[in-house]
C-alpha cells in the first residue's frame, strides 16, 4: 500500500470532505464521552464553519491510490515555531503507515518553512493520536495556549 502526500488547499473537495470526518470522529468521541450522545449535523456545520476560515501554512494531503485517505495541516506561530493541526487517516487507512507518512511530510513542511519546532494540543482521549506523536519524536511540553479542548501538549525539535 502506496501513499502519496501532497500539499493542496483546503478549499478543494476532497479536504473538505477529509476534515468533515476528522471533525465528526473528535467531535462525537468529546460528546460520547462528555454528553453521551454524538454531534449532530447543525452543531457540525457551525463548528465547521468557525474554522473554514482558519489560515493554515500548509495542508497536506494523504492519499492511497489516488483516493483521500488522511491529512494534516500546519499553522505558523512564530518565525521558529509552526503547530501541527488536523492529522487525520480515514479508518480505512488506519494501520497502514498513513500516520507516520503524514508526520514525515510534517517534519519536511516544516523545515521548508524555516521552523525548527512543532507544537501541537490533543485532548486526553484521543489516545491512538497521542501514542503517534510520541513514537515519532514528540514529547509532552507546558501549555502554550488556552484553548478549549486542549488537555496535553506536544513539541518536537527538528
Amino acid at each position: 500500500m502506496t501513499w502519496t502526500i501532497s500539499p493542496a488547499s483546503v478549499r478543494l473537495p476532497e479536504a473538505g470532505a477529509l476534515l468533515r470526518d476528522y471533525y465528526t470522529e473528535v467531535a462525537d468521541r468529546y460528546r460520547l464521552l462528555h454528553l453521551g450522545r454524538r454531534s449532530t449535523r447543525a452543531e457540525l456545520d457551525e463548528e465547521l464553519a468557525d474554522i473554514a476560515g482558519e489560515e493554515l501554512a500548509v495542508f497536506l494531503l494523504g492519499s492511497v491510490g489516488g483516493e483521500p485517505a488522511g491529512c494534516a495541516g500546519l499553522r505558523l506561530r512564530d518565525p521558529d515555531t509552526v503547530e501541527l493541526t488536523r492529522v487525520f487517516v480515514r479508518p480505512r487507512w488506519r494501520g497502514t503507515g498513513g500516520g507516520a507518512r503524514l508526520l514525515e511530510a510534517v517534519d519536511s513542511a516544516a523545515d521548508d518553512l524555516g521552523a525548527p519546532r512543532i507544537v501541537l494540543d490533543t485532548r486526553l482521549d484521543l489516545i491512538e493520536a497521542r501514542a503517534l506523536y510520541l513514537k515519532h519524536g514528540y514529547r509532552e511540553i507546558p501549555a502554550y495556549n488556552r484553548q478549549q479542548y486542549a488537555e496535553v501538549w506536544y513539541g518536537k525539535e527538528l
